[in-house]
């Protein structure tokens, strides 16, 4: 009977690994469904800013204040559970505050912080549930987060409040120890025999590793999936300065080819030689574009800054980012069913993504700019309005206007080169 303890351990353990192993299995081969993208250079520039924008979060501090209270949450977080190292050894062995012995009071000392972690933790969540559902701040009422995007980021505050919560109590109730912030409480407890007292600590500790392993798997199917992928995704953020496009070799082939006909490939040279232009669907986009879907954090600060999004058009790069997750799940679900995609006549352009939404893009950069994960919605942008116009000519008048003087006057302007002084001539007489 002794062993029931253990052995119930193991296998709740052993089942929440199972389940969360296979979702991040689903995760990865999801995101390498994009094509190729070469990001492997530069490391040392690539580990900085995983220092800095992941783990030292250096773009959220352009607001200090919710920077700090963001620090707290994440920090502590993360902090309090190299507690879970202990708590899973003691549910192995059977053991009861395994490094307690050991460490001494360097034991005493690290829990105290923990508790004070938790604590701060506690008071943040609640700080935060009040901004999204009592102060409303704007960018958290946007439609983008209609249904259960809104919910989700209660259910991720809540459930942190709850185990802060498991933690505290747990530590009040032991009767072994006595800890700085728990001692507080312990007068909540006074009226309550020993025989209780054990009884709450170890429904706290079964409710709190049990917990921990129910907030593991909830994570994949979150926006909060960005506690793990914030790292790799800082790491492979593109290097180049903001707004350098990449030239299509495709499209200067194409060129060359009009040009100097002899050089085509033909035969089945020509049918290997074939490239789609721009993405149309998540195949088409590269798998770093894909990877940043499922980064996103929803927060809306892209959205908060777009330009065209403020004077009232359609667009908004979180939702861009929302969808296209939306879609690359659908996907993956579609594969999952069939063993392989079959054709479902959907895809991310139109049914997901309207060409409103598309056209409404000043390409300014502010959304990458913006994002504290350097996640880039304009990225996804460029790519389907490339689709639109170089496979299905598909633009706006005005923008063909603009193309055609380009073409033949080498500026967007329709003036021929040779009359583009005209003006200065005009001025000194």
């Amino acid at each position: 009977m002794q062993y029931i303890p253990q052995v119930l351990f193991i296998l709740v353990s052993g089942i929440a690994i199972y389940l969360f192993a296979g979702k991040v299995s689903e995760i990865r081969r999801n995101i390498f469904l994009g094509r190729d993208e070469d990001l492997n250079n530069h490391s040392s520039q690539r580990w900085k800013n995983v220092l800095l924008l992941a783990f030292g979060q250096k773009k959220m501090f352009k607001n200090p204040l919710v920077a700090i209270l963001h620090f707290i949450i994440y920090g502590g977080f993360i902090i309090i559970n190299i507690e879970v190292l202990e708590i899973v050894m003691d549910g192995l062995l059977g053991t009861h505050r395994l490094f307690e012995k050991p460490l001494g009071e360097v034991y005493i000392w690290l829990i105290n912080a923990f508790e004070f972690l938790a604590a701060g933790v506690l008071i943040v969540c609640v700080i935060f549930l009040i901004r999204r559902n009592v102060l409303k701040l704007k960018r958290f009422t946007s439609k983008d987060l209609n249904g259960w995007p809104r919910s989700d980021a209660n259910y991720i505050l809540i459930t942190e409040i709850i185990l802060m919560s498991l933690f505290l109590v747990m530590n009040t109730c032991d009767s072994t120890q006595s800890f700085f912030f728990s001692s507080f409480l312990k007068p909540l407890f006074n009226n309550f025999s020993e025989h209780s007292l054990v009884l709450i600590e170890k429904t706290c500790w079964w409710l709190h590793i049990v917990g921990i392993f129910a907030f593991l798997n909830y994570l994949p199917y979150s926006k909060h999936l960005h506690i793990i992928l914030a790292f790799p995704n800082a790491y492979y953020a593109k290097l180049e300065p903001q707004g350098k496009m990449h030239n299509m070799p495709e499209i200067q082939n194409e060129v060359l080819y009009a040009m100097q006909p002899e050089l085509a490939p033909t035969g089945d040279a020509a049918q290997t030689h074939a490239n789609k232009f721009g993405a149309k669907d998540v195949f088409d986009l590269s798998w770093k574009n894909l990877m940043d879907a499922y980064s996103c954090t929803e927060c809306g600060r892209c959205t908060a800054a777009c330009p065209a999004n403020i004077t009232g058009k359609l667009l908004s790069p979180r939702s861009i980012m929302m969808k296209t997750r939306d879609r690359l799940e659908e996907v993956g679900k579609n594969i999952d069913l069939n063993k392989a995609f079959k054709d479902d006549n959907k895809s991310l352009l139109r049914d997901y993504i309207s060409e409103e939404e598309l056209r409404a893009c000043t390409t300014c950069n502010a959304c990458v700019e913006q994002c504290p994960v350097s996640i880039s919605p304009l990225d996804i942008i460029t790519q389907l309005r490339r689709y639109l116009i170089m496979e299905e000519s598909n633009a706006p008048q005005e923008w063909n206007a603009m193309f055609s003087n380009i073409e033949n006057n080498f500026a967007p302007w329709k003036l021929a080169p040779d009359e583009r002084d005209k003006w200065a001539i005009e001025m000194n007489n």
